[in-house]
């Protein structure tokens, strides 16, 4: 399955850089070096003046037959620890100043005596020179994950690379295939040599394992779309609410009505297929909240245990505050707990919180939830819903 990603308009590349595009395997032998020799052969069947930097074909027949008609750079020899090593040649490359290079396993740390320790280095001083470039990285090599890739399959993964040196691709393309289809290519022999299948079969490419990793990159992706989106909006002076993942927000005030709320919205992101769940607490400009109370504690315990966050934000006119956090993250739907006024107060003092708010909520989905502590008054709970 390939997944391309949201409008190149807001890529917002620097003049004179080259453009970088990254095959993101969802986990190893799913194919991504294929697919970026297969696109530098139909680019420079178009004429497009490609080269390979460094590909990593690991045995496998098919792969190598795609470097066939493809110019190759000749790698650069070290010698690390008496054992004489191949590298990227980075200023053969840049001597050769290629329209397009083509350069495999963007995580790799390279042997000692070269100007950059990491390749994703090399790759950055290429497209510096205004040279395009192909890379390909598996999602167990991205930094933020090391630690959730380590839990899924037990492996510590030594070489890894910044996320944000692969967000700043100008196209990520996501190379995947059925868990099944992956472990059949290994038992033909098409990802490892026949000595090793047994044991990468029965440790880090079981069926639990290798369908996690495909979660992990989509959800990874998801993430990097929702960015570029955010910013194509901004650029372009689009307001409204792009309905492009459910995300909902509840407004926490530290009073007893928050764990009810916590897990009404949480039922309505699970429902939405595992939206995001994101609760806020407003804290007014003097400075003086419940943030430290003993109930919000508890209550950010909960958000959390539930695949949540809690966040704080600033302001004085509590519906603005949250409809600008929930607009500035996308969301889709407000949880707000009914009022703890009573009918009299309501009637003295205007509209609470949660009727401004719904008067202001445009395209956000307000929900106004009932809970034990509504119309008891503001004492049975320290900030309280006015």
């Amino acid at each position: 399955m390939a997944q391309h990603d949201a409008p190149q308009a807001s890529t917002g590349q620097q003049p004179g850089r080259g453009r970088f595009k990254v095959y993101l395997g969802a986990a190893p032998g799913v194919g991504k070096t294929f697919r970026m020799l297969e696109e530098g052969a139909r680019r420079r069947a178009r004429g497009t003046d490609v080269v390979v930097g460094l590909v990593e074909c690991h045995g496998r027949q098919r792969t190598e037959g795609m470097l066939a008609g493809l110019e190759v750079v000749p790698r650069t020899r070290r010698t690390y620890r008496g054992a004489e090593l191949t590298e990227l040649d980075l200023d053969a490359v840049l001597a050769r100043a290629p329209q397009v290079v083509l350069i495999d396993e963007l995580a790799h740390t390279n042997v000692p005596g070269g100007r950059h320790p990491k390749r994703w280095q090399d790759v950055e001083e290429l497209l510096d020179a205004g040279i395009e470039v192909i890379t390909t990285v598996n999602i167990q090599h991205l930094e933020s994950l090391n630690d959730v890739v380590r839990k899924i399959t037990g492996v510590v993964q030594h070489e890894t690379v910044p996320d944000e040196a692969v967000r700043r691709a100008d196209q990520i393309e996501l190379v995947d295939m059925p868990p099944e289809g992956l472990q059949r290519r290994m038992v033909h022999g098409n990802v490892y040599a026949p000595e090793k299948v047994d044991a990468a079969l029965s440790h880090y490419f079981r069926i639990g394992n290798l369908t996690a990793l495909r979660q992990l990159a989509l959800l990874w992706l998801a993430g990097r779309v929702d960015e570029r989106l955010h910013a194509y909006r901004e650029e372009h002076g689009i307001h409204e609410v792009w309905e492009t993942r459910e995300r909902v927000v509840v407004a926490l005030t530290g009073g007893p009505e928050g764990e009810t709320l916590i897990r009404r919205a949480a039922r309505i992101a699970a429902r939405t297929g595992g939206g995001d769940l994101l609760a806020v607490h407003v804290v007014r400009e003097d400075g003086l909240s419940d943030e430290g109370s003993q109930l919000l504690r508890r209550q950010q315990e909960l958000v959390e245990s539930l695949g949540g966050t809690l966040h704080r934000v600033v302001g004085e006119d509590v519906p603005r505050a949250l409809l600008g956090f929930a607009r500035e993250h996308d969301a889709t739907q407000l949880v707000l707990g009914t009022s703890r006024r009573g009918r009299l107060s309501r009637f003295l003092t205007g509209p609470g919180i949660g009727e401004t708010t719904v008067g202001l909520s445009g395209d956000i989905d307000v929900h106004m939830v009932t809970h034990e502590a509504a119309a008891r008054g503001r004492h049975h709970g320290a900030q309280g819903s006015r």
